[in-house]
């Protein structure tokens, strides 16, 4: 049985974790105070298990929670350090490289516009890059509930920070009765400008989400795409042309986009050697960390070690990174994995 220390020296890849929802409790109370703004708990520990969500009854149930820290990333100074701690956090979860995503029109509700607010971010990114080790890199985020337009000027500030620390842009936010398609020309300028994309779906909807990410949108990758599984042709589909499926074990059971761990869709999806990786999505509200995420895959989906390897080279693959600095990564983690693997025996 693989312990969680030795799944911590893992060299692992993220690919999907939410800024605002991967904040330190005690960074709230904090926080909090500086900005006289009240939190829902007085104490750290307090916090923590309020933050965590388990009683939602859907993803926008979930979602309700980030409120809470959107409500103290209103100045650069607040950003900056969590996207640092953030850094830190995941250095020490054995993270050798992070793609952080965030909505900088959720920022902006004070003294912060759109580049600022994504400026303290990759600003707090790169000091964490300096002091630990880690590559962190940003996404940059739009909602489904907002306006296309809005959609297109943010899809425009991630390209104006393409060689400054965003490396794509995401769609984010509840699916239903909001399809990604009506956001099409926000990833249409992205891909005309070489800038990768990604989008959220098949969480909080079925697989006619996942169809409107990959065929409407272009979508490079697909984060959760849990339901995907329900069309086999598009799983098909997505699986022939190695459209990154980035998992989140844990969040997708808070939300019931599956039922349990061990319903997840992640087992069958490896076996038919998809192009999948792990991710913890919301740090904070799923009360998780990547070296946790593998433990469930190990433990409940009966992944080996040779298994979990592979789930985190593709993470590595699958990185929104420059090719050459890719394979530069990939044969680094390799031979960490290599000298990991012969002392487990």
């Amino acid at each position: 049985m693989l312990t969680s220390e030795q799944l911590r020296l893992l060299p692992k890849a993220e690919l999907h974790c939410h800024l605002d929802g991967s904040v330190r409790p005690e960074t709230l109370i904090d926080l909090g105070k500086e900005y006289k703004v009240t939190m829902p708990r007085d104490s750290a520990d307090a916090l923590r298990e309020y933050m965590l969500v388990s009683d939602a009854k859907s993803l926008e149930d979930y979602l309700k929670r980030f409120e809470v820290t959107v409500s103290v990333m209103q100045t650069a100074e607040a950003i900056e350090r969590i996207a640092y701690e953030l850094g830190e956090d995941a250095a020490r979860d054995g993270v050798r490289y992070i793609e952080v995503r965030n909505a900088p029109i959720l920022n902006s509700r004070g003294p912060l516009d759109l580049s600022q607010a994504l400026e303290a971010q990759i600003n707090g990114l790169a000091r964490a890059e300096r002091d630990f080790g880690i590559i962190a890199r940003s996404i940059v985020c739009s909602l489904r509930q907002l306006p296309p337009e809005t959609s297109l000027e943010l899809a425009q500030l991630a390209v104006a920070y393409k060689d400054k620390g965003v490396v794509a842009f995401d769609l984010a936010g509840g699916e239903a009765g909001y399809p990604a398609s009506k956001h099409a020309e926000a990833f249409a300028y992205a891909r005309k400008h070489n800038l990768a994309c990604t989008c959220h779906a098949g969480e909080g909807d079925g697989p006619r989400s996942v169809r409107d990410a990959v065929h409407a949108c272009g979508a490079h990758r697909l984060g959760h795409a849990t339901r995907l599984i329900e069309d086999p042709e598009l799983t098909q589909y997505v699986n022939d042309r190695r459209i990154g499926v980035e998992i989140c074990l844990t969040s997708n059971v808070q939300t019931h986009a599956a039922k349990s761990y061990e319903a997840h869709p992640l087992r069958e999806y490896f076996n038919a050697g998809m192009n999948v990786s792990l991710n913890t999505d919301n740090r904070l509200m799923s009360g998780t960390t990547l070296t946790d995420e593998y433990l469930y895959a190990s433990t409940l989906l009966d992944f080996n070690f040779d298994e979990l390897c592979t789930l985190a080279l593709n993470g590595f693959e699958s990185a929104f990174l420059p090719w050459e600095e890719r394979v530069e990564l990939l044969e680094e983690v390799s031979e960490e994995m290599a000298q990991l693997a012969s002392d487990l025996g």
